[in-house]
């Protein structure tokens, strides 16, 4: 849609109420026993498996999707009987040289490949060479694209400039989803971060997503509280659904917990769903492993005895 800068300019956001709101999340209720095993299971089917190192390589990348195609020991799946369930992770997330691999390793499994683009993570490269990365990287085969925003166009408060660069994006990706990073870390205040969430979704962001995991401050929940409530104000206003994906920095089961009772209690149960939410995360999925065989058996494995992710 055409920017609206009506739709978020003069938009307070109460920094104090967010912190406070979200600081709520994991002490109001206890998720416990059978309730936090299915829970987990659910955060496992909205994991972005990702891979985004230097010393990335074909045979690090088919392990990760192997592990995208069975993210639970067999063992583990049959002690909570969902052996049967089919379960992996929402995508795989790679570089975009690594697109090819990952296509080969997930085929006919139904697991998205998504990639990281625009000159991921700073995206200070020339805008033609960021756009001509995303073509081809969709040619390589990824079904999803995570760009990354100016910060610049923000902290400037430069709207159009923002909503010109993510169009042209969006429009580069084509058929393939677009998750748009915007580094929150980066942009100072949460009243930026309400904006340039708003701005990303009038350019046509299928996702609005947090961070690239590079940032020195990820993802969080009074930042992510913020851009689901854009989430909800886009939505009430166009009728349109975004997806939404925090990134970077969660590695606890809790963790996984705390935003799936975030976005249940902002947005509802659609938004358990891997089509409208996701983890950016790999470790975390270590973590999830270990909470649901001690579920099965009484008992914490060692860390030796699950497959690394």
């Amino acid at each position: 849609m055409p920017l609206d800068t009506a739709m978020f300019e003069g938009h307070a956001v109460n920094r104090s109420a967010a912190e406070r709101r979200a600081a709520t999340l994991g002490t109001r209720r206890s998720v416990k026993k059978q309730h936090q095993a299915a829970w987990l299971v659910n955060a496992v089917r909205l994991i972005d498996l990702t891979t985004l190192s230097g010393d990335d390589t074909e045979g690090k990348v088919r392990r990760l999707c192997a592990k995208a195609r069975s993210p639970i020991a067999p063992r583990i799946a049959e002690g909570l009987d969902i052996a049967d369930m089919d379960l992996t992770t929402g995508a795989v997330c790679v570089y975009p040289t690594m697109v090819p691999h990952a296509v080969d390793a997930l085929e006919g499994s139904g697991v998205p490949v998504a990639s990281v683009a625009t000159g991921f993570p700073a995206g200070l490269m020339p805008l033609d060479l960021r756009l001509k990365e995303i073509e081809w990287t969709v040619a390589q085969g990824a079904d999803e694209i995570d760009i990354v925003i100016t910060r610049e166009h923000v902290l400037k408060q430069d709207w159009a400039a923002l909503h010109d660069e993510i169009s042209q994006m969006r429009a580069a990706c084509g058929d393939a989803h677009m998750k748009a990073i915007l580094a929150t870390g980066d942009l100072q205040t949460l009243r930026n971060v309400y904006s340039a969430s708003m701005v990303a979704m009038q350019a046509g962001a299928d996702f609005i997503k947090t961070s690239t995991g590079k940032e020195g401050v990820n993802a969080t929940l009074p930042v992510s509280l913020v851009m689901i409530r854009a989430l909800r104000d886009y939505g009430d206003a166009t009728g349109y659904r975004i997806g939404f994906k925090p990134a970077g920095g969660m590695k606890q089961a809790k963790e996984a917990l705390a935003w799936q009772i975030l976005m249940k209690e902002e947005l509802g149960r659609p938004w358990l769903e891997p089509d409208l939410f996701r983890f950016g995360a790999s470790s975390m999925l270590g973590d999830i492993e270990r909470q649901l065989e001690h579920h099965v058996t009484g008992r914490y494995a060692a860390s030796h005895r699950h497959a690394a992710s």
